[in-house]
């Protein structure tokens, strides 16, 4: 492995205020949702610096840019390397956006030196990879697998409850009449495996394992995989004074039940990943003296092992089942997804590991809580990522922060392993 150069600070801080600047919500965080106005001048922007860098780019049917640096052997299937520009509610300007700014410095720093890699090497810009538009992440790399098909795309809803299918529609991603009524995968999306060389994606940690342990980089060597649900508890709504505390069909103290137990079965689960969250509740009436008739809320549950969390998921269901004939309510249970975790390819960890040593940057092996576009991408393609520390391990929040020095090393070492294996 040799060294391609080294990242241009000024030109990543330039272009993360640049990024950041498409916001609905200023002052407050960062907010782009996916599909939104600040969303499509946020894409136009990173098509202008594509452009800029000499790059051919396409966008798919899912809304997916790639800009592709040319190889010496077309007939090679491509590195990719990327993330995303979507963002949660009020958050930060790191998450998502390094990986793709990372992806085009990267590609500047080979071109700088006037090398032509054998293979073409294509920045990603993946499509809704947070759940904040329509309750589910990862949209784009997702539609590479076949797993989210055209049925799921009518299913799934923002707030003004238009549906995704009718918002690529919409901006003229998927323009044919016919798929209006169709149900399965878009085909032209789906990758096989071999289809892609490798995908690498640098990304801040959003936690304080680097921090604490003093280290500038990580390489992760697995990606927790989310399960995510949509609960409805339908009790009955009544009179907060006049009505008896036996005789009460209370959605809401049902509810505080579940989230209770999902703390009780992820705190003593056999793994050291696993993790449950109730992080979105909507209470009706929302009255200080009424009984709660219906709550929806959200579970996020996550782990590293799939048996592990496939097994809470089932106790979980049973628990709210039996919940359901002991308080005399109803319930209705949407399962978004249950993804499986993927580990990283070992092969591609030695790489970025032989890129650290070479510059004698220090790393820690580690494993990612959050999950990430190449999680998908695993299904079809071997994958690497890089982690920069995260300020006292915050993210999703305006007060997101990593130092500029630690992304340089980050971009750096991204630089060095997508020339390797856009060689090999």
């Amino acid at each position: 492995m040799r060294s391609i150069g080294s990242a241009c600070s000024k030109n990543i801080e330039k272009r993360l205020a640049e990024l950041a600047s498409f916001n609905s919500t200023p002052d407050q965080g960062i907010t782009r949702v996916a599909l939104s106005s600040e969303d499509r001048d946020a894409r136009n922007l990173i098509k202008h610096w594509m452009k800029e860098l000499g790059l051919n780019i396409h966008e798919d049917e899912i809304g997916n840019i790639y800009g592709r640096l040319e190889g010496s052997d077309p007939s090679a299937s491509p590195v990719w390397s990327g993330s995303h520009i979507d963002t949660v509610l009020h958050g930060g300007k790191f998450d998502g956006m390094l990986g793709v700014i990372g992806a085009l410095e990267a590609i500047r720093a080979i071109k700088e030196r006037s090398f032509v890699p054998r293979r073409n090497i294509e920045v990603v810009v993946f499509t809704s990879e947070e759940p904040t538009a329509f309750g589910m992440g990862c949209l784009g790399s997702r539609a590479l697998t076949g797993e989210l098909t055209l049925d799921k795309m009518r299913k799934l809803k923002d707030q003004d409850g238009k549906s995704l299918l009718e918002g690529l529609i919409k901006l003229g991603y998927i323009s044919e009449s016919e798929k209006l009524t169709k149900s399965g995968p878009l085909l032209d999306l789906i990758r096989t495996s071999g289809e892609v060389h490798a995908f690498l994606e640098l990304h801040i940690e959003q936690g304080a394992v680097l921090e604490n342990l003093g280290i500038p980089i990580g390489l992760v060597t697995s990606i927790c995989a989310p399960t995510d649900l949509q609960i409805c508890i339908t009790g009955k709504q009544a009179h907060a004074g006049a009505t008896p505390m036996d005789l009460r069909q209370d959605a809401m103290m049902a509810t505080a039940e579940i989230a209770l137990y999902l703390e009780h079965i992820t705190i003593n689960s056999k793994s050291p990943h696993t993790v449950g969250t109730v992080g979105k509740v909507m209470v009706h009436p929302n009255a200080s003296n009424a009984i709660p008739g219906v709550v929806n809320f959200s579970i996020d549950l996550r782990d590293s092992n799939f048996k592990i969390k496939d097994d809470i998921l089932k106790d979980l269901l049973i628990f709210i089942e039996r919940l359901q004939i002991r308080r005399k309510i109803h319930t209705t249970i949407d399962v978004f997804n249950h993804d499986k975790p993927e580990d990283c390819d070992s092969e591609i960890v030695d790489l970025l590991r032989e890129s650290c040593e070479m510059r004698q940057i220090p790393f820690h092996k580690m494993v990612s809580g959050a999950y990430h576009d190449a999680m998908h991408i695993a299904h079809f393609a071997p994958i690497g990522m890089i982690f920069v520390p995260s300020k006292d391990g915050i993210s999703h929040s305006p007060k997101e922060w990593t130092d500029t020095i630690d992304i340089v090393k980050g971009v750096n070492i991204l630089t060095d392993t997508i020339f390797h294996l856009a060689n090999s």
